[in-house]
């Protein structure tokens, strides 16, 4: 394919992508179809289907382009030669919330994923994959907090896993609740304050820790 071709190739899968983005975001997923974002991108149905097969590959499309440099960050708080693996855990949890606020794109698409979706069946491989992408995020974070505990940055007894799952929680509930209720001083203003919270309570809460073998006569 010739390199003029491919370039306009790129510009059209990223004007579908920016119309459905928008689209989504002002209607909702379930009532945007194909044909919607044809008409507003001024393309035939034909451009869509040649870049996506359905609706559903489109959503992933438009989630996975925004997205998935978040995943290359937290792969530098896992590297074992990282010094402060906990620090930069910190930094990167700091970031994703600041730029909610402050990257209007990244903040449509968690919009649109926190409040404007339906689990319908057509979507089911969307759920699939916002269930992968959780599991994915969570192991990341397990590792990054072993690695902290190999650093000596955090208890040696912290059940990793079960503190990984709290604080993917405690972060979804976050931006779930800022985004329902649209505040985002009180989210840039909060961001390290929740984070170095959440850190306080990993350092310090016991009931993050491993549970007592059943038999060890510990209390």
């Amino acid at each position: 394919m010739p390199r003029r071709t491919k370039e306009e190739a790129l510009e059209t899968r990223n004007l579908i992508l920016d119309t459905a983005e928008r689209m989504f975001s002002e209607r909702g997923v379930a009532h945007t179809s194909l044909a919607d974002i044809a008409g507003a991108a001024d393309l035939t149905r034909g451009a869509i289907y040649w870049h996506f097969k359905n609706k559903c590959e489109l959503f992933v499309a438009m989630v996975d382009r925004e997205l998935l440099p978040l995943d290359e960050l937290m792969a530098e708080s896992i590297d074992a030669r990282e010094p402060d693996p906990l620090g930069r855990l910190r930094a990167i949890l700091v970031q994703c919330l600041l730029d909610i606020v402050q990257n209007p794109r990244r903040r449509t698409v968690i919009e649109i994923l926190v409040l404007k979706w339906e689990h319908t069946v057509d979507m089911q491989p969307v759920i699939e994959r916002k269930r992968d992408n959780a599991r994915r995020t969570i192991d990341a974070m397990q590792r990054a907090l072993a690695n902290a505990v190999d650093k000596n940055q955090l208890p040696d007894t912290l059940d990793t896993a079960f503190a990984a799952s709290f604080l993917h929680a405690m972060i979804v509930g976050t931006v779930t609740d800022h985004m329902a209720a649209y505040t985002p001083r009180a989210l840039l203003d909060d961001a390290q304050r929740l984070i170095d919270g959440f850190v306080d309570m990993l350092r310090r809460s016991p009931a993050l820790l491993h549970l007592p073998q059943a038999g060890t006569g510990l209390a």
